[in-house]
């Protein structure tokens, strides 16, 4: 054999800048971008059309409203017989919408991939004004009161000395077996 023939696999240095695929992204890091993406087209369509250094948090809370459009959470209106109850008997007229969980989580990619973007200090991010907070507070608020679950901070319990104890009873008992 000749020294003159190509390795079967070339060295990373003669492959270097070919062959490379982008990073494989995980799943936050793919819905942050498609988020993103979709946020864009959505300012893209408005009429005007805003770019991307002209938006607001009044843009962030239309696109909000907008996305109720594809929501799958049944929210009851006041008047409805169903209003309050967690598990209604028959199906009504009252609307679909995005549940709190789903947005909330989305305004927080889009304050990530706001700050990716080059849009500036934390502190001037759209998708972080209390305008945004009030309004998932209220969606929050009003699902609840909707679906008959109110919503109550979690206090987190101290732990007593009598839950030592119960921990230490259960280890012994299962591992006594």
């Amino acid at each position: 054999m000749s020294s003159n023939n190509q390795p079967d696999h070339p060295s990373s240095s003669s492959n270097a800048g070919h062959n490379k695929s982008p990073p494989q992204l995980n799943r936050y890091e793919s819905q942050k971008r498609r988020d993103w993406n979709t946020f864009l087209q959505y300012l893209r369509t408005l009429n005007p059309p805003v770019k991307f250094s002209q938006f607001d948090d009044t843009h962030a809370l239309s696109f909000l409203n907008y996305l109720d459009q594809f929501g799958k959470t049944k929210v009851h209106h006041q008047a409805c017989v169903f209003f309050g109850q967690p598990d209604p008997p028959s199906p009504c007229t009252c609307p679909l919408k995005q549940a709190w969980g789903s947005l909330d989580a989305l305004i927080g990619r889009l304050r990530a991939a706001y700050e990716e973007h080059g849009g500036g200090s934390s502190d001037r991010n759209p998708f972080g004004n209390e305008s945004i907070r009030i309004h998932l507070k209220k969606v929050r608020e009003s699902q609840g009161k909707a679906r008959g679950i109110p919503f109550r901070k979690k206090n987190k319990r101290k732990k007593t000395k009598n839950d030592v104890v119960a921990v230490k009873k259960k280890i012994s008992n299962t591992s006594g077996s």
